[in-house]
């Protein structure tokens, strides 16, 4: 196990090396998303944007969702106007895996996530996965162990971490933040928990604000019939997500208070981060955070079965892993 642990962090070492000095090929795994389409018209358009120069969608596997109407509807517009864009379409993950260095693994739906990621790394390529990482917590546990067990690095974000305003609060334009409150469309799907379909824009956005150490949610709703829920962070802090039309929001520190947090800013800032992972190996959001805040938003579906009562992360994050490693 530790020879072939040191062979795959070997294989991703070279990967590194070369594909700084060389062109990189990407594929695509499901044209169900209109993230997909965007990233490659990016990649592809000439002459590139210097944050990604070099790296092009070469070939992509269309099957994305195979039982969701608003993600299936999608695949033949989105295959022809990534062809257009001079990508190739191939019948299988495994002829993808053929052809290219990396892979941005799109399918809409969170659920063939794990199936999909695991000839991926398998093949020894880096994979970012687009949201929700997966439709379990349990899921999203066993994609972060099956990246650490083979070497080969993976990471998930939305979009509205890497806001201008957000990443500056982040990295402390503020101070310490006490209090942040995010706002983002919320729909549903009922074969994802609640949160984790569109809310994870918002929640998010939450989580780069105030940082992990989140231990209990409240979930409750608005006046109007909206999804809002409480986090309570270690040392006396606050984080709210609202469901909401639009993206914002609003963070309270110890230097002072922003409200242009939250803010949808495009594709592009998340495809940078990206391309920077794929080029370095190194992840801009740990697996630590990433399944703190899907543990964030499935404590929420757990307060709303118990009709809005605190429910601690520990609880639900307890509960995962146990399934998730027995």
């Amino acid at each position: 196990m530790i020879r072939s642990l040191f062979l795959a962090l070997g294989a991703f070492a070279l990967f590194s090396i070369e594909a700084t000095a060389q062109h990189v090929r990407a594929g695509i795994i499901g044209l169900d998303t209109s993230h997909a389409v965007a990233f490659t018209k990016t990649l592809n358009t000439t002459p590139q944007r210097p944050e990604v120069m070099g790296v092009r969608v070469v070939a992509a596997y269309p099957q994305g969702s195979k039982d969701i109407e608003s993600s299936t509807k999608r695949v033949p517009e989105y295959t022809e106007k990534v062809k257009a864009l001079g990508v190739e379409i191939v019948p299988s993950i495994h002829d993808l895996l053929d052809k290219v260095d990396v892979v941005f693994l799109e399918t809409n739906d969170g659920r063939p996530h794990l199936e999909q990621l695991l000839p991926c790394l398998e093949a020894h390529k880096p994979v970012f996965i687009d949201k929700p990482i997966a439709a379990t917590l349990v899921d999203a546990i066993k994609i972060f162990d099956a990246s650490k067990k083979t070497g080969i690095p993976v990471f998930s974000s939305s979009s509205l971490r890497f806001g201008k305003s957000t990443l500056a609060v982040r990295n402390g334009s503020i101070g310490r933040v006490s209090n942040a409150e995010t706002t983002s469309p919320a729909s549903l799907e009922p074969h994802h928990p609640d949160l984790f379909w569109y809310g994870v824009h918002g929640v998010e956005s939450l989580f780069t604000l105030m940082g992990t150490g989140c231990q209990s949610v409240k979930r409750g709703t608005t006046a109007d019939g909206k999804i809002t829920v409480t986090g309570s962070w270690s040392g006396a802090r606050t984080g709210t997500f609202t469901e909401s039309k639009g993206y914002g929001g609003k963070a309270v520190g110890d230097k002072g208070a922003d409200d242009t947090v939250g803010k949808y800013e495009g594709y592009d800032p998340l495809l940078f981060s990206i391309v920077h992972f794929f080029r370095t190996g190194i992840a801009p959001v740990t697996p630590e955070e990433t399944l703190e805040i899907y543990a964030f938003m499935e404590a929420a579906d757990e307060s709303k079965r118990r009709g809005g009562a605190v429910v601690t992360l520990k609880e639900v994050m307890d509960k995962a892993l146990a399934e998730a490693r027995k």
